[in-house]
């Protein structure tokens, strides 16, 4: 029997960050595998991105919810149960959850984030870079807690910030690194190596810089 962690990847969109971890997890030494892909959006394009690679996908649409956050999180964890999942990465998921929901998948549910946090929480992060005038940006991935971009950091990648940046070349440089850094720390809480330390994560069995961690491509 497989020892790779079932994971369920949580979508919103076309789910670029999705199709990382699936390219990943390809090789069958990675140790999480992508049991399932699961959007509240009925038509995102992710869906059939996974559907592609033959993955499990489900739709838990929020619409149909009323606005009850709890009752759409408890059919969400349903169809989580049913696939036996046991890590959640969410990858442009644009719900807020709930303390309920966060706590039933604590240190089992992490989130990448175009930002270097605790800076840029929220929406426009790029935008936001450039007005400020910081000269360093980039992604993170975190273990999620019950506040929006909040919770224990696993991994960071930084690039630099150029004077001719747009936002859309920003974002675009920020991508690539998710991309990087996304399935380094998938494999991390795969493989039991990230563990919560207070409001830090430690990674067992890395002395050196952690691969992908930071980059510096040429101006």
């Amino acid at each position: 029997m497989s020892s790779r962690k079932r994971t369920a990847v949580l979508i919103s969109g076309r789910g670029t960050n999705m199709s990382a971890l699936i390219s990943a997890a390809l090789d069958p030494a990675y140790p999480a595998e992508i049991a399932l892909v699961v959007s509240n959006v009925p038509d995102a394009a992710g869906l059939a991105r996974a559907e592609e690679f033959g993955i499990a996908t489900a739709t838990v649409d929020h619409k149909k919810f009323a606005g009850d956050r709890e009752a759409f999180e408890k059919a969400l964890h349903a169809v989580l149960a049913d696939h036996r999942i046991e890590i959640v990465a969410l990858a442009g998921f644009m719900r807020l959850l709930t303390p309920w929901f966060v706590n039933a998948w604590a240190n089992r549910m992490i989130n990448i984030h175009p930002a270097l946090l605790p800076s840029f929480k929220g929406l426009s992060t790029h935008e936001r870079a450039l007005e400020e005038g910081v000269k360093i940006h980039g992604a993170t991935v975190h273990f999620v807690s019950a506040d929006m971009d909040d919770g224990p950091i696993i991994l960071q990648g930084a690039v630099p910030v150029l004077d001719t940046d747009t936002p859309e070349t920003l974002a675009a440089r920020v991508l690539e690194i998710e991309h990087k850094i996304f399935p380094d720390a998938l494999a991390f809480v795969a493989t039991g190596r990230a563990k919560v330390k207070g409001y830090s994560v430690q990674v067992s069995g890395t002395t050196e810089v952690i691969p992908n961690a930071l980059t510096w491509p040429q101006a």
